[in-house]
């Protein structure tokens, strides 16, 4: 076991590490870009935000599939072929805005693909963390930081780059991630090197069978880690959309300027994924405390988020606190689920997972365009978040029990 652990090469982790950092910039690139979209298209607030919500919904519905699919015939035969179509989604998002007069159904159907793609992409790569390190607790946690860095990461650049690249041409972003798509196929191909399976394919029929016995005797902590994963990124989408319209309306910053204060939180969120992944290794007690803490700190600054909107340096302040407390949690929730189920149903079991946290990041955009024209209706929605967060550590303390999981 440990052997084949230290088989796996620097390029190998670069390599899985560039897909969730593809996928992240194929949907957060856009928030700051939205403003100007709306401005070049002709359309709302609400079908600008549909830009985010399309790629994430065609995500949720594909990704259980895009797992069964991995574990009946492997993780690199999904991934490339994934990786393809968001390359093939993003020229046709980009071609439609440059060459037509009305793009937005063109680049909604370009968005639609691109999710189909990321959701045989990102979500497969962390049971291929778990398959390459087989039963290396220590290491698997460590590399799972890494990919969870990746996601993080690529959220901090997200919006610099999308400012920076829209600058340019308005439409380029969508090109751009039939760009670094084709880099990571490339990198995937080459220096991934999946170990072969020596059991027969699961069936269907045996495939369905598992899946619900696994649902029915780990239930009660899966569901809560995937009730958590959705709420985490409910609150991240909606602070980043309600963020990007605010620095604009609000205070004024656009372009590379405001790409660059929508970093921050963002880069807080980044190094607290990093250092989490490093420092659980694999320790369920100590992961079960991290996400008692971070639940408590999310619930409690997320209520204020509203009340410091018109004051910038406390704004950066509360959404920087907000992304800590999430960048504590997603590296905890991604061990979890890969560290605790059989590698045969590892790839359902996460892919379960990832549908979670799309389900969030696709309500989170259309609910602050929703809501975010009436202060009042904004700082109820954030305390509402606030309530959830309190009844989700409630939760987690009751559900997500050590040693029944540990056994």
């Amino acid at each position: 076991m440990r052997e084949n652990a230290e088989k796996v090469g620097v390029w190998c982790i670069v390599s899985m590490a560039s897909i969730p950092l593809v996928m992240t910039l194929g949907n957060s690139m856009f928030i700051p870009v939205l403003p100007i979209l709306e401005r070049k298209v002709g359309i709302s607030s609400f079908q600008s935000s549909m830009i985010i919500t399309s790629y994430s919904i065609a995500a949720i519905f594909l990704i259980p599939v895009a797992g069964y699919l991995s574990d009946r015939f492997g993780r690199k035969k999904v991934i490339l072929p994934s990786l393809t179509l968001a390359l093939l989604g993003g020229l046709i998002a980009g071609f439609a805005s440059w060459k037509l007069e009305a793009p937005y159904t063109w680049i909604i159907i370009g968005r639609i693909l691109q999710g189909i793609g990321a959701s045989g992409a990102f979500p497969i790569v962390l049971p291929l963390v778990g398959d390459l390190y087989k039963d290396d607790d220590e290491k698997t946690s460590s590399c799972l930081g890494i990919i969870e860095t990746s996601n993080t990461a690529g959220k901090v650049l997200s919006p610099i780059l999308g400012s920076l690249l829209a600058a340019f041409l308005w439409f380029f972003p969508f090109f751009s991630i039939s760009i670094f798509s084709f880099i990571s196929i490339i990198l995937i191909y080459f220096f991934v090197k999946v170990p072969k399976d020596k059991n027969d394919p699961i069936k269907i029929k045996e495939f369905l069978n598992n899946t619900k016995k696994t649902f029915k005797s780990e239930g009660n902590w899966l569901f809560t880690v995937f009730l958590v994963g959705t709420f985490v990124m409910l609150v991240l989408f909606g602070v980043l959309f309600f963020l990007s319209e605010n620095l604009e309306m609000v205070h004024d910053l656009m372009g590379i300027k405001k790409g660059f204060i929508l970093a921050i939180p963002l880069f807080v969120l980044c190094i607290t994924s990093f250092i989490t992944g490093r420092k659980i290794k694999g320790v369920l007690p100590t992961m079960k405390k991290i996400m008692i803490c971070c639940l408590i700190v999310l619930s409690v600054s997320v209520c204020f988020v509203g009340y410091t909107s018109e004051k910038l340096i406390l704004l950066l302040i509360v959404t920087s606190i907000v992304g800590m407390a999430i960048g504590g949690l997603l590296p905890v929730l991604d061990a979890i689920v890969t560290e605790n189920i059989e590698k045969e149903k590892r790839g359902t079991i996460t892919s379960f997972y990832s549908s979670a946290r799309f389900i969030g990041v696709a309500a989170g955009p259309p609910i602050m365009s929703l809501v975010m024209n009436d202060a009042d209706a904004v700082n109820i929605s954030y305390i509402t978040a606030g309530v959830l967060g309190l009844l989700f550590l409630l939760i987690v303390i009751k559900l997500i029990k050590v040693e029944e999981i540990e056994n």
